[in-house]
């Protein structure tokens, strides 16, 4: 890692080196305009420091799915269990940490665990129109959830003429990975008229095995590798050599995305949307249990524990309709949108040989929400309101199946099998006030915030719970300030303070859960734990020279309160039961006293000429919880340093980047020893560093035709994500051709 750093560094600075005058080079990014604070703001306003992703550099990084395209920008972390799984970090917060909203839609429901996320890749990033990374506490305007940050993603809309006739205005492509065999289409059209407008958008990818590189770190040759897996043939469970042990065997899965979204504008103030979204996917296997082991016993010992694991087919419907009205009252503009969401997830699992035993437990959740928001401008003051609301119901089911037999018999679910609902309602107010020079920027804001949660068990034979039904009520006050200083063009300064809430979930309140082999641990409900809470510091500075140096540096300190985390617990004075034949501890969710996360963002961007530029970001993220007597363990999901140098050439037909990605070590000495990192996935020390070098570029043939080319990983470099169980992949080529009209 440290000639990882070096490289970086002596980049950095043959960059500086060459660095020239253009006058006409493009504004920067700063003057970017941002929906982050639900209206249109200009970036260099928000003392939050913000990312924008656009449209034009989505279809650039040419990913496979939303997670890989967070990824491509060197500021995001991502954990993955399986190839069809993606579960940002911001900050050193993961999945129900972080908020993820579509199409002003929150995505996060009552069953978004604190573990690992997949939902993400449900999200079509082949009709973004852009997608917007918020650091740190996001709940003023966003709610509960948003303590690391929050990502919001914004989809194309359909496009009015302005004529009296017609406009057609469509996009397509078809691409080939090698590494997975991945086979993606997708085609989007709208058709407007003066009035009317509709969009519709199809996508489907095809993902095969996935090959690993075949380049494994010194000290750990056998690294990840798939040595055996277990095929059924005639009913007949057999362990197998793998014939190539750098074939992720069950990793490829399927997936489509479907999206109509219908604008009519009934005069020049007024304006309604409806947005349907599909997305489904075949089953998913989870490849990281498949790896998972256990000793039977008898003539069978040790061998591979599952033949079988695997998520169902993940399906995510959304519907909502969307008012927009300029000039309504005292408001300069309104917007409300009503939702619904309904997600279907299910778990299938079957052990070695057991052919009596296949368990499947499904969850269906119902989320019906709604938001208004208006915005009033009054001379330098700009005031935001709102309120919002979602309601959510669960139903959880579980069975056990005798393949031998047929036989069908009850198996505890996965959530209370009676009625789960989880509602939140909350109101915000945000405010703008720009000095009469534009200099001086005050951003400050307030959110009340209250969230009901019930939960039932209608059975509760299989545990004997001392408890039938899980109430809570919890209320949060939770606001931000900051300031936005601009002495001159060079040169702007951000400071702030913020907090973040959320409150537990059904997932975090009253989940079963059995966790891996290795850990040999059952995670139980828990009605007693409380919402956690963050306050956050930030510092800023950018520093922008003409627009060809550009250098961003973001410090934070976050003081986590009522952290929710795994520890020992017992069940009616038993610290261990027995559970699918396996003795395990007692685990359940409880709030820590008090934890902490600090760290650091920087981007240096050279702009050589009108083409070359030359791009670079490093992350570095450090948490710890601190227990009774002042004694500190590791706070769990954070990453290592991670980050991108990018060296990119832009002309008028020709793009080309090379450019690296690369993580630091993970010691498992930094690895939380009761959470998520998934050490046992790990090597004995923790997580190797790495570093990959990658080449993609597009050469536009006509002007509706564009031929896009990639080599990932070029040194088929063998590595991982710190906390994943699946491995990256090895030496990839990409061909992709686009078209546009």
């Amino acid at each position: 890692m440290r000639k990882t750093a070096l490289l970086f560094a002596l980049l950095n600075m043959s960059a500086l080196a060459y660095a020239q005058t253009d006058s006409t080079r493009e504004k920067t990014l700063e003057e970017a305009v941002v929906y982050s604070n639900k209206f249109a703001e200009k970036k260099k306003n928000l003392a939050q420091k913000i990312d924008v992703i656009t449209a034009a550099v989505i279809a650039r990084y040419n990913s496979q799915n939303t997670g890989d395209l967070l990824i491509n920008t060197g500021n995001v972390f991502v954990q993955k269990s399986q190839q069809g799984g993606s579960s940002p970090v911001l900050r050193g917060f993961e999945a129900s940490r972080i908020l993820l909203i579509i199409d002003g839609v929150r995505m996060n429901n009552a069953i978004y665990r604190a573990g690992h996320l997949q939902n993400v890749i449900t999200v079509d990033q082949n009709l973004l129109e852009r997608a917007e990374v918020m650091y740190g506490p996001s709940s003023t305007i966003h709610g509960s959830d948003a303590l690391g940050g929050a990502v919001q993603f914004r989809t194309k809309a359909p496009i009015l003429s302005g004529k009296d006739k017609t406009l057609f205005k469509g996009s397509a492509f078809a691409r080939y990975s090698t590494a997975n065999r991945e086979k993606t289409a997708h085609a989007d059209l709208s058709t407007g008229g003066q009035k009317l407008a509709w969009l519709q958008s199809y996508s489907y990818s095809e993902f095969g095995d996935t090959r690993m590189g075949s380049k494994y770190p010194d000290k750990y040759p056998d690294f990840g590798r798939r040595s055996y897996y277990i095929e059924t043939v005639n009913g007949i469970d057999n362990v197998v050599p793998n014939k190539d042990d750098r074939v992720q065997r069950f990793s490829g899965y399927s997936q489509w995305d479907i999206i109509q979204k219908f604008l009519l504008r009934q005069n020049d103030k007024v304006s309604h949307k409806l947005n349907l979204q599909y997305s489904g996917s075949t089953d998913i296997p989870r490849y990281d249990r498949l790896q998972d082991t256990r000793n039977f016993g008898g003539s069978t010992g040790t061998t591979l524990r599952y033949a079988e694991w695997y998520y169902g087919p993940q399906i995510r419907m959304m519907g909502s309709y969307e008012l927009n009205v300029s000039g309504a009252g005292f408001l300069d503009e309104l917007k409300a949108i009503l939702s619904y969401q309904d997600i279907k997830e299910s778990r299938q699992q079957r052990e070695y040989r057991r052919y009596d035993r296949f368990d499947s437990r499904k969850e269906q959740i119902r989320v019906v929400g709604f938001t208004i928001d208006g915005r009033m401008v009054r001379g330098r003051n700009e005031i935001s309101l709102g309120l919002d609301g979602q309601l959510n119901d669960l139903a959880s089911a579980a069975s056990r199946t005798n393949l031998n037999t047929g036989a069908v018999s009850p198996l505890d679910s996965r959530y209370p099998n009676g009625d789960n609902n989880m509602n939140y309602l909350g109101a915000y107010a945000q405010h703008l006030l720009k000095s009469k020079n534009g200099k001086i920027v005050l951003n400050d804001g307030i959110r009340l915030q209250t969230v009901h949660l019930h939960s039932t068990i209608r059975d509760n034979s299989f545990f004997n719970f001392p408890f039938s039904e899980i109430s809570q009520h919890p209320f949060a006050l939770t606001g931000n300030v900051g300031l936005v200083y601009i002495p001159t063009e060079e040169f702007r300064f951000t400071s702030s303070l913020s907090s973040g809430f959320r409150a537990p979930n059904i997932d975090d309140a009253s989940r079963v859960f059995e966790s891996s082999s290795a850990s040999r641990r059952l995670i139980l409900p828990n009605p007693g734990i409380r919402p956690e809470y963050t306050y956050n510091f930030d510092l800023g500075l950018l520093y922008n020279v003409k627009n060809i140096i550009h250098f961003e540096l973001t410090g934070y300190y976050t003081l986590f309160r009522n952290a929710i985390a795994l520890a020992p617990f017992r069940l009616n004075g038993q610290d261990s039961i027995l559970y699918n034949g396996v003795q395990s501890a007692v685990y359940a969710n409880q709030n820590m006293n008090k934890a902490f996360v600090r760290g650091l963002n920087a981007r240096l961007k050279i702009e050589f000429s009108k083409t070359l530029s030359w791009d670079n970001t490093i992350s570095q993220t450090y948490g710890r919880y601190i227990l009774a007597g002042k004694n500190k363990i590791p706070l769990d999901h954070v990453p290592p340093v991670f980050g991108k140098s990018s060296l990119a050439l832009a002309a008028k037909k020709l793009n080309t980047e090379v450019f690296m990605l690369f993580n630091g070590w993970k010691r498992i000495k930094d690895y939380n020893p009761n959470g998520e990192d998934n050490g046992q996935y790990a090597t004995t020390d923790g997580m190797p560093s790495w570093f990959t070098l990658n080449w993609r570029g597009s050469y536009t043939i006509k002007k509706y035709l564009t031929v896009q080319a990639a080599v990932e990983n070029i040194f088929d470099r063998n590595y991982r994500y710190f906390a994943s169980g699946f491995s990256a992949p090895g030496r990839n080529f990409i061909l992709a051709l686009r078209t546009s009209f």
